[in-house]
């Protein structure tokens, strides 16, 4: 069984429990996921089967989107709800317009302090487990990009509004961070409340089965079917086409001359491609050597 799995990941579970379950339906071990989601967190989650392993890391690379419901006027340590509030107002008083403000001043590149409650390590420790243990330690700010960002809702109650939008960002993005800083920007505190992602590589909730779903389609004989080409996962790189005869000496992982090759010109200087031969074959991912004046093998498949 290869190709990819989009599976639209329920609250409560773990991105490895995810896998986990996909393995015993499958009996399939060679899986791996392309992004982790935490526990509370519904949405697209893009499994890589078999040899589609061999495109996790460019899924991970590739942009993803979120739909973020924000709390106004409680802020905690985890930055989201299952957290210990650490600030509290009574009330809060903020327009839509000043929201929209907010929003679309975040909007390119922006440094993010990843938050304390995440997987990232530090001396060989996950954050969260020192979190866990009350220690905080200094976090580098990083630079990750927002391509676009939406208000959806904006509901003004008495007290405490919320708002929901939409996010395409880059990879590394932390969204609990993100809802912290827009309340900052208010000049409240904030928190997500709720959080799904909308798109992982390219592949959305039409994509995508509940586990309940998979578990019949493997029952059925179906699944295999079901399952999406690796080269999905490439489909923002450049195209390049070669004839059968070189296509066999680019799957022995040789490298070819630019004469055997359609497509070069609009290729990047630097940076993968996907290669295919002329009957629609997929070959590999494969990159341009200026040095060489040749096309050289990254990852084959054969």
């Amino acid at each position: 069984m290869d190709g990819i799995l989009a599976v639209w990941k329920p609250a409560g579970w773990t991105s490895h429990d995810v896998v986990a379950k996909v393995r015993g339906i499958t009996r399939v071990k060679r899986i791996g996921h392309a992004g982790t989601l935490d526990p509370q967190v519904t949405g697209v989650l893009p499994l890589c089967i078999g040899r589609a392993t061999r495109v996790v890391e460019y899924l991970q690379e590739r942009p993803k989107a979120y739909e973020a419901v924000l709390q106004l006027g409680i802020a905690t340590d985890t930055e989201d709800m299952t957290g210990t509030p650490v600030e509290e107002v009574d009330k809060v008083s903020v327009t839509r317009e000043e929201v929209e403000a907010a929003l679309a001043a975040f909007i390119g590149e922006i440094d993010q302090v990843p938050p304390m409650f995440s997987a990232l390590k530090v001396d060989g420790k996950r954050l969260y487990e020192l979190a866990r243990e009350g220690v905080t330690v200094e976090r580098k700010s990083r630079k990750v990009h927002i391509y676009s960002i939406r208000l959806l809702e904006f509901v003004q109650d008495e007290r405490r509004p919320r708002i929901r939008f939409d996010v395409e960002c880059s990879k590394g993005t932390y969204i609990r961070t993100l809802c912290v800083d827009i309340g900052k920007r208010l000049n409240v505190p904030a928190t997500m409340a709720e959080l799904t992602r909308t798109m992982s590589g390219g592949l959305t909730r039409e994509h995508c089965y509940t586990i309940e779903q998979i578990a019949a389609l493997q029952q059925e004989g179906q699944l295999q079917s079901q399952l999406l080409p690796s080269d999905v996962a490439l489909s923002h790189m450049a195209k390049l086409v070669t004839d059968s005869a070189s296509a066999v000496i680019a799957l022995q992982g040789r490298k070819l001359p630019a004469h055997r090759v359609k497509g070069l010109a609009e290729l990047a200087p630097e940076g993968p491609a996907r290669l295919y031969d002329e009957d629609g074959r997929f070959l590999g991912v494969f990159e341009w050597d200026q040095s060489l004046n040749l096309l050289k093998p990254v990852k084959v498949f054969n």
